[in-house]
């Protein structure tokens, strides 16, 4: 591993709100990296490749992986895998003598790490090491939700509740895709300016106003809006979200993961006149296809992703970036090794 992201899912993983995760665990899934060495049967890839590895893996055989619609890869769940496990059922980590679990077949919070073939993507030799790992989830989760799962049209109104890595990479998909207005919603106003230099058009904090958040989107833009991202993962502002699209055609994804426990209780009648509600799991993008095509992009300067980083810190101060996250300070800190 040469560098990885901290992420606000590891964050919820570490507070044990993802019943998915195993613990003990190495957590990490937004990193990118170098082949060390191969295990027998893998052909995909050498010793030396440059490589990011997938939380969303693609093998291209199983039934979604040849589906146009979808980017979800069902061979880890038809094979029965125990959670935390490699695909032969064994975990490829220890310490002191003791069982370590693998975590969104990635685990980049480590100088190495044991992926399988199907859960990395080779990407240019040539590629600089460093900022490229939000590829692997923060940036490609955000611009994605907007260009492939909202298809965002020219001249639409968007609106993006939480501006952090996720959220503002979601802004920057809603300018590429020609949106003639997109608000940021974030209580933390010092991420505005960040926000308004990544393609916002403008951004509100809720707590300016004594209404709910829904009630000033719909009012602002004379009915609600085109399209609207969910991207914190809290299931109160997923509600708002759905209630400020437009009663008779807006859309709303839902980005952020909320925790495992949480529901959410809407008023099935909002979509009877024409709502629609989606999720997007890494922006929409096969993996494998997907992740290289990126990293030539950014290469060739078709966004800029340096602009999502704000620190950066060595592994060993890891705890350092985590409270970054949690007091609002950052967008994306970056461990390197």
């Amino acid at each position: 591993m040469v560098a990885t992201g901290i992420c606000g899912s590891d964050d919820h993983a570490l507070e044990g709100k993802l019943k998915e995760v195993t613990f003990p665990t190495i957590l990490g899934h937004e990193g990118v990296g170098i082949v060390e060495s191969i295990g027998e049967g893998v052909k995909g890839f050498k010793p030396g490749d440059k490589v990011i590895p997938l939380f969303m893996p693609q093998c291209c055989q199983c039934v979604c992986c040849k589906d146009p619609r979808t980017n979800i890869c069902t061979l880890p769940i038809t094979t029965g895998r125990p959670k935390g496990l490699m695909a032969d059922g064994t975990s490829r980590f220890t310490c002191k003598g003791k069982q370590l679990y693998h975590f969104a077949n990635t685990s980049t919070f480590a100088e190495y790490s044991v992926i399988d073939e199907i859960a990395a993507a080779k990407i240019d030799d040539n590629a600089p090491l460093d900022n490229v790992c939000l590829i692997g989830c923060g940036f490609s989760t955000g611009y994605g939700s907007a260009i492939n799962t909202a298809k965002v049209h020219p001249g639409s109104t968007c609106a993006v509740f939480g501006l952090g890595g996720v959220g503002l990479a979601t802004v920057m998909g809603c300018k590429a895709a020609g949106a003639s207005r997109i608000i940021g919603v974030d209580i933390n106003k010092d991420k505005f300016a960040k926000a308004k230099e990544l393609g916002a058009t403008e951004c509100i904090n809720p707590k300016d106003y004594d209404k709910p958040i829904q009630q000033v989107l719909i009012e602002q833009t004379g009915g609600g809006l085109d399209y609207v991202f969910e991207c914190i993962g809290n299931t109160e502002t997923m509600v708002s979200a759905i209630n400020a699209s437009h009663f008779a055609f807006g859309t709303t994804v839902i980005v952020g993961v909320a925790p495992s426990t949480k529901t959410i209780t809407i008023d099935p009648m909002i979509f009877l006149t024409g709502r629609t509600m989606k999720s997007s799991l890494f922006g929409g993008w096969k993996s494998k296809d997907s992740v290289p095509k990126l990293v030539t992009d950014y290469m060739e300067k078709k966004f800029d992703l340096d602009k999502l980083v704000t620190h950066r810190l060595p592994l060993e101060k890891i705890n350092e970036g985590f409270d970054l996250l949690h007091k609002g300070n950052s967008i994306r800190t970056i461990l390197t090794f």
